[in-house]
């Protein structure tokens, strides 16, 4: 029977000490969260690394019963004009909230507003941003997560303290989705199905407790081949032998296994950039020709993102090249 809630919201993090991965950035919020007393904040890193799940966790033991009418959570992807800052940032920044307050222990609480995708907002709307943040200092934080931190404006950056995520490595996974089955008591799934799962989360946890949850609601167990059908992704096996054959200089082998993908209507994004992924992640090649494909791999993708038309000729004309190689 599915659960009410998706297993990437029941199972998220509810304080600081249960948050996976990027421990020194996790060590600041959680003095931030002892304090009680934070800076304006930009998170900055890539999807599904914790940046969101991190400032919740913060704002949860700062504000403690509080956290209710303390946060504003918006997403500015959507909420990015500036009306949005002037009617809902600055009615939420005017507003009187009683907050828990011990300043003879330095405890001051703060309201916090959290801005997810803040890099999506208009430059009218930041600068709009940036005046709210100085008038209201003394009583509200801003922790603002984005995917590209150039792309906030200058005077915010200089206002705020900067947190920057790296993607979570394999072991930090698999660690969380072993947690996961044992909670949900899934014990149909094995060693190949989870490591399909951490090829294509690429260090995404979300990506990957959805790819979990999908595939076991989907097939009740949670192997490779139900893996990979979940995600539609080109297989990694067929990639592999395709290089295979390019470091072997079997053209026509290649070529084949490059139709076979073709053929069942994988765009070319999609196969060149698992054709990089796997390259990077062959240790049967030497590093020096690893180099070589990956060089060639970024040419051909750079084509394709260009706007041709002919992908398939520009498919082709990569294994061939990688074959000469």
């Amino acid at each position: 029977m599915i659960a009410d809630q998706p297993w990437v919201e029941k199972h998220r993090p509810k304080i600081v000490a249960d948050i996976i991965g990027n421990a020194a950035i996790v060590e600041r919020l959680a003095y931030f969260a002892e304090n009680g007393n934070c800076p304006n904040i930009i998170l900055s890193g890539p999807p599904g690394c914790g940046k969101t799940t991190s400032i919740l966790c913060m704002a949860r033991e700062v504000l403690g019963d509080k956290f209710g009418s303390g946060v504003l959570e918006l997403n500015a992807s959507n909420d990015r004009g500036i009306d949005v800052v002037r009617n809902k940032i600055k009615d939420f920044a005017t507003r009187k909230v009683t907050l828990n307050q011990d300043p003879e222990k330095g405890k001051i609480q703060h309201k916090i507003i959290i801005l997810d995708e803040a890099d999506s907002m208009t430059d009218s709307a930041q600068q709009a941003l940036r005046r709210i943040m100085e008038i209201y200092s003394n009583t509200t934080r801003f922790a603002l997560a984005c995917n590209d931190s150039s792309k906030i404006i200058e005077p915010i950056q200089s206002r705020c303290a900067m947190l920057r995520y790296s993607k979570l490595s394999d072991v930090e996974i698999l660690s969380r989705l072993y947690e996961i089955l044992a909670k949900e008591k899934v014990k149909s799934y094995d060693d190949s199905g989870m490591k399909a799962i951490l090829f294509t989360c690429n260090g995404d946890m979300r990506n990957a407790v959805n790819t979990l949850e999908t595939t076991y609601h989907g097939f009740q167990t949670i192997t490779e081949e139900k893996v990979m059908k979940v995600v539609d992704e080109p297989h990694p096996m067929i990639i592999k032998r395709m290089i295979d054959a390019c470091g072997k200089s079997d053209l026509t082998k290649a070529l084949s296994e490059l139709y076979v993908l073709w053929n069942k209507g994988f765009a070319s994004e999609d196969i060149i950039g698992q054709i990089g992924r796997v390259i990077r992640m062959n240790q049967d090649l030497s590093e020096d020709k690893q180099l070589k494909f990956m060089d060639q791999v970024a040419l051909t993708h750079y084509r394709i993102a260009s706007g041709s038309n002919q992908s398939i000729l520009q498919l082709s004309g990569l294994i061939s090249t990688l074959c000469s190689s």
